[in-house]
C-alpha cells in the first residue's frame, strides 16, 4: 500500500496565507455558493484544511473575508490611476466604464452566488474621501466647462446607469456595453439636431 505524501505549502505571513485563501476561494464561492467546503477550498488554496482553520475561525469568517475582499475598492482604484488623463473624454469615460462594470458584475456575480441580498454596509465616509480622490472624478472635472451638470452629476450618472445596466436582473440579462453608458450620459438619446 502506497501513501501519497501532501508537499507541505510554503511558509506564509499569516495576512498573505489569508489573502492566498481568500483569492482560492472566490471562484470557488461563485460557482457553488455556500455549498463550497472547506476541504475543496483548501485544495483549491494548495494548503490543509487545518490550515485554512488556522487562519479563520469559521467557514463564515471566511465568506465574509471573500465577501469583503470583493467589495475592496484598491484594484478599481489602481485601474484608474492608470487610465491617461490625456485621452479624449469619451475614451476616457469609456476606460472608467469598463472598470465599474467589471467591479459590479464580480460583485453581483458573488453576492447572488451566496445568496446575500445586499452589500454588507453602506460606503464609509472614509471611503467616500478617497471615492472623491481617486475615483473618476479625477478623469471629469478637467471638462467641466463641456458639461450642463457638475463633474459630479457626471460621474454620478455614470455610476447609476453602469449599475444598473449591468446588473443580470435589473438589465433583463442584457447587459449595456460601456460605449452605449458613455454615449447616454453624454449625448443622451435624442438625434443630433433633435434638442
Amino acid at each position: 500500500m502506497t501513501t501519497t505524501r501532501r508537499e507541505r505549502a510554503a511558509a506564509m505571513a499569516p495576512e498573505e496565507r489569508r489573502a492566498a485563501i481568500v483569492a482560492a476561494a472566490r471562484p470557488l464561492l461563485v460557482e457553488r455558493g455556500q455549498a463550497t467546503t472547506t476541504r475543496q477550498i483548501a485544495e483549491a488554496a494548495g494548503v490543509a484544511e487545518g490550515t485554512v482553520f488556522r487562519a479563520f475561525a469559521t467557514k463564515e469568517d471566511l465568506v465574509a473575508a471573500v465577501l469583503e475582499a470583493e467589495m475592496d475598492p484598491d484594484a478599481f482604484f489602481a485601474g484608474v490611476d492608470a487610465i491617461d488623463a490625456h485621452l479624449p473624454l469619451r475614451e476616457r469615460l469609456i476606460a472608467v466604464t469598463e472598470l465599474l462594470q467589471q467591479r459590479f458584475v464580480g460583485i453581483f456575480a458573488l453576492m447572488t452566488a451566496l445568496a446575500v441580498p445586499r452589500p454588507p454596509e453602506p460606503p464609509s465616509p472614509e471611503l467616500r474621501r478617497r471615492l472623491a480622490e481617486r475615483g473618476p472624478l479625477r478623469l471629469v472635472a478637467p471638462d467641466a466647462d463641456r458639461f450642463r451638470v457638475s463633474p459630479e452629476e457626471v460621474v454620478r450618472y455614470l455610476r447609476l446607469l453602469t449599475f444598473s445596466g449591468s446588473h443580470p436582473h435589473v438589465s433583463d440579462q442584457r447587459p449595456l456595453t460601456p460605449s452605449e453608458i458613455v454615449d447616454v450620459v453624454l449625448h443622451g438619446v435624442l438625434r443630433e439636431g433633435e434638442r
